[in-house]
């Protein structure tokens, strides 16, 4: 008998493989088999890689209390058709709610808005850690009832303070991490530990403006607009696969200063629209780019 959910009962399953005939038929058969109702596909193929994308969210199908199938026999299944057509695929039940781990250090303007929109219930999850290399943000965190952790990071002493970040982060049972103006660099044991689950927020239109100091380097350049990009974080610095960007207008009365406040709106919504994509599992990582769907 299968095991009665609780909560949602709806799940989305994200898609991706060589481009071939059949792909779309041979899901919709699988959960058609399954007895599943899909609520909504959407579908992208890339005619220069020749790679197929697909999410599809349906319904889990409670009947008399009980689940039409279980979380182990729908993997099963689905298991089964990815392996016959080599599909890389994930499944996302919404009765699950990620763990989100955030990394600051002195700047407070994207974390506050992510612990409000979380607090709102636009961010779906639990953000039960925030860890800084610095202690300037605790008070925030006791507001909002957030564990605070401080590793003060040097040179010399990187290493051993990552490697007890992600003790810390798997004792919490992270899922994702998202760098709220982290201003270190991550190494290899980190990014290893979370691939594609490090989500960093650059306060630049990327490929413009990477590295230290984007606002100053873009008032030198005399730039007419200034953005901010959200990507996953790799070993290339400010190089990972893009989520979301966006730009602000700005003029030649504008300092320095006044681009850094500017900035910070278009960092604040670029970062939460790019988390709140990832846990919805709208976001699929290819040949360093991603899909993500509407």
């Amino acid at each position: 008998m299968a095991t009665p959910l609780k909560g949602s009962t709806t799940a989305t399953l994200l898609v991706s493989c060589d481009d071939r005939p059949g792909l779309v038929a041979a899901l919709s058969q699988l959960l058609f088999a399954l007895g599943l109702n899909i609520l909504d596909a959407d579908q992208h193929t890339d005619p220069i890689a020749e790679k197929f994308f697909q999410r599809i969210r349906f319904d889990l199908s409670v009947r008399n209390g009980q689940a039409v199938i279980d979380e182990k026999t729908l993997e099963g299944a689905i298991r089964e058709v990815a392996d016959r057509y080599e599909m890389e695929w994930n499944l996302r039940l919404d009765q699950d709610m990620p763990r989100i781990a955030i990394f600051v250090s002195k700047t407070d303007h994207c974390l506050y808005d992510l612990l409000l929109r979380h607090r709102s219930g636009e961010l779906r999850c639990d953000i039960p850690l925030i860890i800084s290399n610095h202690r300037d943000l605790a008070p925030i965190a006791e507001q909002f009832g957030v564990d605070y952790q401080v590793f003060p990071i040097t040179k010399e002493t990187k290493a051993e303070q990552e490697a007890r970040e992600i003790d810390l982060l798997q004792k919490y049972q992270i899922d994702l991490v998202v760098m709220a103006r982290y201003m270190q660099i991550l190494s290899e044991q980190m990014i290893s530990a979370f691939p594609k689950r490090i989500i960093n927020i650059h306060h630049s239109f990327l490929p413009a403006f990477q590295g230290g100091k984007p606002y100053h380097q873009a008032y030198g350049r005399g730039v007419k607009r200034i953005g901010a990009t959200a990507h996953y974080a790799t070993l290339d610095l400010d190089e990972g696969p893009i989520i979301e960007q966006d730009v602000v207008r700005v003029s030649h009365r504008d300092t320095p200063r006044d681009l850094v406040r500017k900035g910070r709106d278009v960092e604040r919504t670029v970062l939460s629209r790019a988390v709140a994509w990832h846990l919805d599992g709208r976001v699929l990582v290819y040949d360093n780019k991603t899909v993500v769907f509407d």
